[in-house]
């Protein structure tokens, strides 16, 4: 088994050790900004010894600057990574003990910390460090790998197993170790094929890893003595104490194994296809409909003690399509509309039938607010938090109101999990600081799967709130998979832009990703039911997220029955449109929805 000091030193060895000052992944604390440069010169000198491994020469620039500045996040962290690396264990813990202390919304000291708790052999109290710093960058493989690795110190099998099983869910190129751990927590479970087959898809995913060789004795062993006895620690019957010592290139696979691959690879396209197949065909009663867009044949399931409210369902008896949507007159909510001032057309044909028309001012909120923390925005960053914050606090405002907050740069930070509370909400978004890229796809895909996947009791509005310029440039997901995500979730995105409008053509690059990034948060509102606001300057934006305020409570949902409807799984478009007093409105909902394949007719 990997010792924790060899794997702390992989685990910052991939990492590369950057600067947090250089913060190209949100590490940066909004405290380290008001360091005085006395201290940040010491610091600097500190961490490129740091750099160059000079431990012993590193720490006493790094104890000068945090004695002249206390606050100082990075040089603690630094400080104990130096500590660590001259196996002065309880030093390491203390400084970075005091990094979590004085900002509580980096990621990166919460690793530091679950590392030394992991040096000191600590292994409970390092799972918790480490998952807790997993939850503020929850894509973030690096920590991710180290969490499943501290859960198998700490003998949390199942836990190591479903974090690996998280990882591979997803795109993880240079994760395939995680496999590795994994097949330990199989093993400790006495669970030899699970291991086998999870040291199978290391060797699939990454043939060139360092640990390869040892993959493919483990597994030739398993064939050797498949019912080889337990040993007296349990989990420890892999080894990894070698690892390194591989060769740089593919290791040649025995035939054997290489079949095993294949069968590997082919049984998971089969079991692909059969799910497919199973979705198309289930019983519609039992199975949810899946919802890219707004599924046909959905309608509200009645609700029932104990059962949990998620959204829409398909009916065998009822082709029913319910569509929340918002109704403006000169950017003012109107709120007093009946079914004879709507008009819709499904398909581009009127509905056979409107059957309900609710206001739905009133239902319980649940926002996600996402906010470009790259360093393009840093400029106008202070305002866009002071508007941000007055927006939230006018917005959750309902007794049964939840919101969260994500800032994104290079990856992406839970900085405040759903909650009610407006101090604890301002708080979050105050702590934001700019710094690195953008990964904007990736922060609107993790939100909306976020909304969508959280248990309801009854029925909520799910909305994502996205400020940014709309630029990414650090995303592993695409515009078109957060746009996918986000419909199947039943998540209305609406966008404000933070870009600053670029008078004649003295700058014209910067104009032409300005209009693109503008061009691609429109997509985003106009695909999943919201709407896009271009202030078009910084002093704008609080206008914007004003006029956003009264959209979001001003929606209805009505529910109707499409004309000629057939349950065929092709796209089927919406248009409303409605007038008041002669007034026609602006209307604000989805453009369209998938119709359910048809499944045999049950009765409900």
């Amino acid at each position: 088994m990997t010792s924790p000091q060899q794997f702390i030193n992989d685990l910052w060895t991939t990492n590369g050790l950057h600067s947090p000052l250089d913060a190209p992944n949100g590490s940066l604390s909004k405290l380290d900004l008001k360091a005085p440069g006395k201290a940040r010169r010491e610091y600097e000198k500190g961490y490129q010894l740091l750099m160059r491994k000079d431990l012993q020469g590193a720490v006493p620039h790094l104890v000068t600057a945090t004695s002249i500045y206390s606050s100082f996040v990075a040089a603690h962290n630094a400080l104990g990574a130096a500590y660590l690396g001259l196996d002065q264990n309880d030093q390491a813990h203390a400084e970075f003990a005091q990094a979590v202390a004085l900002d509580d919304h980096l990621a990166i000291s919460y690793l530091n910390l679950g590392c030394a708790e992991l040096a000191l052999k600590n292994f409970s109290a390092a799972e918790d460090s480490l998952q807790k710093a997993s939850s503020i960058a929850p894509l973030d493989l690096q920590l991710l790998t180290a969490l499943t690795y501290g859960q198998l110190m700490n003998h949390n099998y199942a836990g190591a197993v479903a974090t690996a099983k998280q990882v591979h869910g997803r795109k993880h190129d240079g994760a395939a170790m995680i496999h590795f751990f994994a097949a330990a927590a199989w093993d400790a479970q006495n669970n030899l094929p699970q291991a086998q087959h999870e040291l199978l898809t290391l060797l699939r995913e990454d043939p060139k890893s360092p640990a390869a060789l040892q993959a493919v004795q483990i597994i030739e062993d398993i064939k050797k003595d498949p019912t080889r006895p337990r040993e007296s620690d349990p989990g420890l019957k892999i080894s990894y104490t070698t690892v390194r010592e591989a060769p740089s290139g593919p290791v040649q696979l025995p035939e054997r194994i290489r079949r095993l691959l294949q069968d590997a690879k082919e049984n998971s396209q089969i079991a692909e296809a059969e799910a497919e197949s199973e979705c198309a065909t289930c019983s519609s009663d039992e199975h949810p409909a899946p919802a890219p867009g707004l599924a046909a044949g959905l309608t509200t399931r009645p609700r029932t003690a104990g059962t949990n409210y998620t959204g829409m369902i398909l009916h065998a008896t009822a082709d029913e399509v319910a569509v929340f949507f918002a109704a403006t007159d000169h950017r003012k909510p109107v709120t007093n509309l009946t079914t004879k001032d709507i008009g819709i057309h499904d398909d581009h044909r009127p509905p056979a039938a409107v059957l309900t028309l609710r206001n739905e001012s009133q239902l319980p909120l649940r926002l996600g607010l996402v906010i470009d923390t790259s360093a393009s925005v840093e400029t106008r960053f202070k305002f866009e938090q002071e508007a941000a914050t007055d927006f939230m606090q006018k917005v959750v405002t309902g007794p049964d109101d939840l919101a969260f907050v994500i800032g994104f740069a290079n990856s992406v930070l839970m900085v405040q999990d759903f909650t009610g509370d407006q101090k604890l909400i301002s708080h979050a978004v105050g702590q934001l600081v700019p710094s690195g890229g953008t990964a904007l796809w990736d922060a609107v895909a993790f939100a909306a799967d976020k909304l969508a996947s959280r248990p309801e009791a009854q029925p909520v509005a799910r909305v994502l709130v996205v400020i940014s310029d709309g630029e990414d440039n650090s995303s592993s997901a695409s515009l078109k998979q957060a746009i996918n995500r986000a419909q199947h979730g039943e998540v209305a995105i609406y966008t404000v832009s933070t870009r600053e409008a670029v008078p004649g053509s003295a700058i014209e690059n910067l104009h032409e990703e300005s209009v693109v990034g503008d061009h691609a948060l429109n997509t985003l509102a106009e695909l999943t039911g919201g709407t896009a606001f271009t202030p078009g300057s910084v002093r704008g934006l609080n206008g914007s997220l004003a006029d956003l305020q009264q959209v979001i409570r001003s929606r209805y949902l009505v529910s109707y029955k499409p004309a000629l409807f057939q349950r065929n799984g092709q796209y089927r478009a919406i248009d409303i449109t409605a007038e008041k007093d002669g007034h026609k409105l602006r209307i604000y909902a989805r453009k369209g929805y998938y119709a359910a394949a048809n499944s045999p007719a049950t009765s409900n």
